[in-house]
């Protein structure tokens, strides 16, 4: 299906492959995991052909067609039902076709062919699509317009996975899906007849979507059967036995420089010294694999803790207008709870967040009562939305740390895995989004 042969590719003069090979099979499902900035994106963009590897190649079947989701959203007046159903441009073509078809053979060819892509039930298939990834019958009839870019990349999902390419590229599908989504998305994938390869940071997602795991490191493919965690387990095997290797062919190498240390000048022995230098000579280190520590995340805690409950809701109701979104919230909020809020899409979870914040007040004679000395933070679902895209995080940084010195906002970067290395980088701000802080008293 594809095979990756000696693949060389380098960016200013720095290695991103070198000698990488890889060969994927049809119907394999092959999670491409790696740290930040070794290449996984470059990869795609290689087998896409969009860009051309400096040495080696890559081999694709003959007449093969990719699947991969394009930067470019779906937008404009159309439906998101009938965005979808255009992306099998066959279906299209044949059944505007055989509107103003004439001749006898070539119609029955049509609706034979309609017949074998399974045209006649597109539509079903579509809403089943777009349903699992979250929209209603009432949304799918929508224009693609009336969404925000996050949901829009999920339309393109969608439309991508109904064409049924024979190959999908898929670069961090999760990363604008709810918990729900998600969950619809592995089970998609584990019984797609085709072939995938998939960019993940999403543990439980390689777990339970792929087959293989293709770890990128070192400017190399190394493929491991399983998922995320089998895959793990082999890697800290394969080491161990690394290391067991190492350790033994020193014992050796120092036996060996012993004996020649000894015996170089002996009559006697120069011989075997001779020999024994030349197995030192060709003696080949063993590979093992290099330690790179994760830099972890830090987030400041407040300045000191307050008093409970932090936020209180009595008998609250939520909504826009004459629409009630939440009835009757009875909750309260603690210094030290931790709250997942989980809920199918249009529930409330956004309504729920935006009250808290305070940027909506209840629609009935509730009340919500917060610390006078309470600071929240809010980080949004689609946040990535308002970066600039040219902007490095350092410069995001200065916008929201105006006052604050040099040294103090590369720290802060710093916390967040941000080095001197990508902070000035445009692309870094995929790895970390702008932060928008909001104050309430």
């Amino acid at each position: 299906m594809l095979h990756i042969n000696d693949l060389t590719y380098r960016i200013e003069g720095r290695p991103l492959f070198e000698k990488a090979t890889l060969a994927i099979y049809a119907g394999s499902k092959v999670g491409l995991v790696g740290r930040n900035g070794t290449g996984k994106s470059t990869l795609f963009r290689l087998i896409k052909g969009e860009i051309s590897p400096d040495d080696g190649e890559i081999n694709l079947r003959k007449n093969m067609r990719l699947g991969a989701v394009d930067q470019e959203v779906p937008s404009g007046s159309q439906s998101l039902i009938a965005t979808v159903l255009a992306a099998d441009t066959e279906r299209a073509d044949l059944l505007a076709e055989a509107e103003t078809a004439t001749d006898p053979l070539r119609i029955a060819y049509i609706h034979t062919r309609l017949g074998d892509i399974d045209a006649y039930s597109a539509e079903a298939r579509a809403a089943s699509i777009l349903n699992g990834l979250g929209f209603d019958a009432e949304d799918q009839l929508k224009p693609c317009a009336d969404f925000s870019g996050g949901w829009r990349m999920r339309v393109a999902l969608a439309a991508m996975l109904f064409a049924q390419p024979d190959m999908l590229l898929l670069d961090e599908p999760t990363n604008y899906l709810d918990v729900e989504g998600a969950v619809w998305l592995e089970a998609h994938i584990r019984k797609y007849p085709g072939t995938a390869l998939i960019v993940s940071h999403d543990r439980d997602f390689l777990n339970e979507a792929v087959t293989h795991i293709a770890h990128l490191r070192e400017g190399r493919l190394y493929s491991y059967t399983g998922g995320y965690d089998a895959f793990e387990r082999q890697l800290a095997e394969q080491n161990r036995l690394n290391m067991a290797l190492m350790a033994k062919q020193e014992d050796e190498r120092r036996h060996l420089e012993a004996f020649v240390t000894r015996f170089r000048y002996s009559a006697s022995k120069a011989k075997q010294a001779q020999s024994r230098v030349k197995k030192l000579e060709k003696m080949q280190p063993v590979a093992t694999i290099i330690s790179d520590p994760i830099a972890p995340i830090v987030l400041e805690g407040p300045d000191r803790p307050l008093s409970p409950p932090i936020i209180r809701f009595n008998n609250v109701d939520l909504g826009y207008g004459e629409l009630t979104v939440l009835r009757r919230i009875d909750q309260r909020i603690d210094e030290d709870d931790r709250i997942g809020l989980l809920g199918k899409n249009g529930e409330g979870k956004s309504t729920f967040a935006k009250a808290i914040m305070g940027e909506i007040d209840p629609l009935n004679d509730g009340h919500i009562k917060r610390h006078k000395k309470l600071r929240i933070g809010y980080f949004a679902q689609h946040q990535i939305d308002a970066l600039n895209p040219v902007a490095s995080a350092y410069d995001h940084i200065v916008e929201l740390m105006p006052d604050a010195t040099e040294a103090q906002r590369r720290a802060r970067l710093a916390g967040f895995g941000l080095g001197v290395k990508n902070a000035e980088t445009p692309r870094a701000i995929y790895q970390v989004a702008k932060k928008r802080a909001y104050s309430s008293r």
